[in-house]
C-alpha cells in the first residue's frame, strides 16, 4: 500500500520493475531491486540491482546499478560495482567505469572505458594485482632509503 508505515524487504536479485516495449518512460528512476527495460527511458537511473536492456529498448541516461546488460542502445554513461555486457545486438555510446567488462562479438561500445583501482583491490591480493606506478615507485624508494640504499 502507497504511505503504509510497514517496510517491505526487497530483494535485489528479483526484477521488480519492467518499462515494457510500449512505453516511454521521462524522468529519474530509483530501485533497490532489479529493472528491466523494454521500451524507452530518458532520464537517470540509479538501481541497487540489475539492468537488462532489452533488444528494442532504446535508452538515454546515466546509469549506475551492480551489473548491467546491454542488449538493445544506450547512450549515456554506466558505473557498475560489478559487470557490464554489451551482447550482440547491443549499443553502447559512452563512457563505462565498471568492475568487469564483456562485449560480445557485434556488440558495439563507442566511449572511454575505466576500472576503479579499488574494485580491483576488493578481489583481494595475488599476483594479479594492480597498482599504481607513481606510488609503486616511491614505496620503492622510500623502502631502499630505509634499509641504506641497497
Amino acid at each position: 500500500m502507497l504511505g503504509s508505515s510497514k517496510s517491505k524487504r526487497i530483494d535485489a536479485k528479483t526484477t521488480d520493475t519492467l518499462i515494457g516495449g510500449s512505453t516511454i518512460c521521462e524522468g529519474k528512476i530509483m530501485s533497490e531491486a532489479s529493472l528491466r527495460i523494454e521500451g524507452q527511458m530518458n532520464g537517470d537511473i540509479e538501481c541497487a540491482g540489475d539492468i537488462t536492456i532489452g533488444e528494442n529498448a532504446v535508452v538515454q541516461s546515466n546509469i549506475q546499478a551492480r551489473d548491467v546488460i546491454v542488449a538493445g542502445k544506450v547512450k549515456g554513461n554506466i558505473h557498475t560495482k560489478g559487470k557490464l555486457i554489451v551482447t550482440s545486438s547491443g549499443v553502447l555510446v559512452g563512457n563505462i567505469d565498471v568492475r568487469s567488462f564483456i562485449i560480445q562479438e557485434g556488440g558495439i561500445f563507442q566511449g572511454s572505458s575505466a576500472m576503479s583501482l579499488a574494485a580491483v583491490n576488493d578481489k583481494g591480493s595475488g599476483n594479479g594485482k594492480v597498482i599504481d606506478a607513481k606510488a609503486h615507485k616511491q614505496q620503492k624508494s622510500e623502502q631502499q632509503a630505509a634499509s641504506g640504499g641497497n
